[in-house]
């Protein structure tokens, strides 16, 4: 028998773009959608999964919905030379209707109702207007601090705790931002640098 045609609508199709620096998560976002009069269960993998946390790793998509992943490149030495060898596979079969226990579900999935699809993930240095941007610095630090993380175990993606930011870390961060922006000395350059690597 041949193998079932991939049913859901991804949303980038073939790869996943991470744009730089790498010094801080950086994250790509997927979108399904499932075009199918069916609820449609998913799973995402990766051949790199202790560099990627991925939020919702599994899930049940109703009929005529989709539902947004978010994949997160954790901070690593980015070399240019390197060519990235890392993808990702969304794997979905059709659920049953009154479906809840989506674990159950693969457990007794057969090959053949399986279907797939592969992405692979494309590192992008930032042009110079990119890096000298505090707000995505700011957002950055947001995306870090937001509770519910995942982290990844094997070739599947697992949940994992939230990354907090305690009180005293942010009122700390938050002087240090004040102080760049009191400082009246030095030039706008001195001011960016600062604000980068805090």
């Amino acid at each position: 028998m041949s193998k079932l045609e991939q049913i859901l609508i991804l949303d980038p199709p073939i790869d996943l773009r991470f744009k730089g620096p790498f010094t801080d998560v950086v994250t790509a976002n997927l979108k399904l959608k499932n075009p199918s009069e069916r609820k449609v269960c998913f799973k995402v993998k990766t051949t790199a999964p202790r560099r990627y946390c991925v939020r919702p790793n599994s899930g049940i998509i109703d009929p005529g919905a989709a539902v947004i992943i978010s994949v997160m490149l954790q901070p690593f030495e980015y070399d240019p030379n390197e060519k990235s060898k890392h993808k990702f596979m969304v794997q979905t079969i059709f659920a049953p209707a009154a479906a809840t226990d989506t674990e159950a579900l693969w457990k007794d999935v057969k090959p053949d109702e399986l279907m797939d699809s592969k992405l692979r993930c494309v590192f992008e240095l930032p042009s110079e207007n990119d890096k000298a941007s505090p707000q995505k610095r700011n957002l950055l630090h947001w995306f870090r601090a937001a509770p519910g993380g995942f982290r990844t175990t094997g070739s599947e993606v697992k949940a994992c705790r939230p990354a907090v930011v305690s009180e005293g870390q942010s009122r700390e961060q938050n002087r240090d931002i004040s102080r760049v922006g009191q400082r009246s000395a030095g030039s706008a350059e001195e001011n960016m640098s600062h604000i980068l690597l805090l």
